[in-house]
């Protein structure tokens, strides 16, 4: 008997301890799938640290992991916002705030300016073209919850989304963008695209009913393979982007951590029950030892 797949909103840990009125709202930002924002902070930290700026910008840090917060949690609610009527018709996400009528509309689109002021407030603490960068995501944001109707690859969107961190935070630690900062955003593309297709295999059954499409179901049968092949991608980007950074050989073997943690969630890949929303969870550690590969090539 596979286990049961886990609904993505609970009342648990900390959650409990909020006013029963607030605990829809920390629902519909995630506050209890922090996993989102780590993974959305992460790429803020790496451009922070190859850039060179981990320990003499380490407020800037801070701030952006403030950022990664509220935004996230903003892109929730205004993906659950849009998804209202899909989400009632998935066994996972049926329970949310939205969808199930704990939260009305009119409240999520107040609770929603609320995070974006936040996440203004730490906007105004970059310089100017970083600003500009950050600015540039709206876009890219606002048609993300539309992917999923019309490619099979909204996975890959999701990647420009929430990778969009690297590049704001090279352009603020060096003041404009050079190849390495670009390699390695798009080495976060691809990562992105390798976990939460592990993320959207815990959906494949109701997808396919409701006409949600994903990566998980556009690769079939091959879904360890795709996602493994995203990692490698991604390995081979962020390699390039170490080398141009550091341009010495060893620079290469900061990245050895990361490869051996991205061949055990491959190779240990359960396709169904509650196996890929641990994978997926553990990209945050994936995310840590990156960060710290950044740190050491890019103070060297």
């Amino acid at each position: 008997m596979t286990e049961a797949i886990v609904p993505d909103s609970e009342t648990t840990g900390f959650l409990r301890m909020l006013p029963r009125g607030a605990r829809p709202y920390a629902l519909l930002a995630r506050f209890d799938r922090p996993i989102g924002w780590w993974l959305l902070f992460w790429p803020c930290a790496f451009g922070v640290a190859l850039a060179g700026g981990a320990i003499e910008r380490w407020p800037l840090i801070l701030w952006l992991l403030l950022g990664a917060i509220a935004m996230r949690g903003a892109g929730c609610v205004y993906n659950d916002i849009v998804d209202r009527d899909l989400d009632a018709q998935v066994a996972r996400t049926a329970s949310r705030p939205i969808a199930s009528g704990a939260v009305s509309l009119k409240a999520a689109w107040a609770w929603l300016v609320t995070l974006s002021l936040i996440g203004l407030v730490v906007l105004l603490q970059l310089h100017w073209r970083a600003q500009l960068v950050a600015l540039g995501s709206l876009l890219l944001v606002a048609a993300y919850p539309f992917m999923k109707r019309i490619t099979w690859w909204p996975q890959a969107w999701l990647g420009l989304v929430f990778t969009w961190g690297a590049p704001v935070a090279w352009v603020e630690v060096t003041g404009g963008m050079n190849a390495a900062g670009l390699l390695l955003y798009a080495g976060g593309l691809f990562w992105t695209i390798g976990y939460d297709t592990i993320y959207a295999l815990q959906d494949r059954e109701d997808d396919a009913l409701v006409g949600i499409r994903s990566s998980a179901l556009a690769m079939g049968r091959h879904v360890r393979a795709g996602v493994g092949l995203c990692y490698g991608l991604a390995l081979l980007l962020w390699g390039a982007a170490f080398w141009m950074t550091a341009r010495v050989p060893l620079a290469l073997v900061a990245l050895l951590p990361v490869a051996i943690h991205f061949f055990w969630q491959v190779a240990f890949l359960k396709q169904d029950g509650a196996d890929p929303l641990a994978k997926f969870r553990s990209n945050r550690f994936a995310g840590l030892l990156l960060f710290a590969a950044c740190v050491v090539v890019g103070s060297a």
